[in-house]
């Protein structure tokens, strides 16, 4: 019984705790619009082995994006399932890998991009094939029509 005092006060302290830190996280992000969301991982940016894409919002959830990385660039389209950047969201994407000697092909298709509420993303799709290098190596490859494309990474929203 005399451990119930000690038990109460430290459970009450970290509720109390948790709830203050909920209000200043709210009053901080107050009045503070995001701006854009950035994305970093493997195979973002176009495809890229290690890339980044810039989303901003043409509307409540159409989202434009552009970005780059380790050989390769993309473009995309997102219709967002929910208000704001932290929502998961349908994208239209192009994805260009290679430039000049190292291209190898551009896709273009449609993707299902996963959002965590807090930093996590993964998109799967899959993607048309638009062009292939001419290249001797890249012919020999063999490559199919249709391609799985998927990413993993992190994500931020700007102030």
């Amino acid at each position: 019984m005399k451990h119930l005092f000690p038990i109460t006060l430290i459970f009450y302290c970290s509720i109390s705790h948790a709830q203050f830190d909920e209000i200043v996280t709210s009053q901080e992000s107050y009045g503070r619009e995001k701006i854009a969301a950035l994305t970093v991982g493997v195979l973002q940016g176009g495809g890229s082995l290690i890339g980044a894409d810039l989303e901003i919002l043409a509307g409540d959830r159409l989202g434009l994006q552009l970005g780059g990385g380790l050989v390769g660039l993309g473009a995309a389209v997102n219709l967002h399932l929910d208000d704001g950047y932290q929502s998961s969201f349908i994208s239209l994407t192009y994805w260009n890998q290679g430039f000049r000697e190292t291209y190898v092909q551009s896709l273009i298709g449609p993707t299902y991009v996963y959002r965590g509420k807090k930093w996590f993303t993964a998109q799967i799709g899959l993607g048309f094939q638009t062009r292939e290098s001419a290249r001797e190596e890249v012919a020999d490859l063999n490559l199919p029509s249709v391609q799985l494309l998927y990413s993993l990474g992190a994500y931020f929203t700007l102030d």
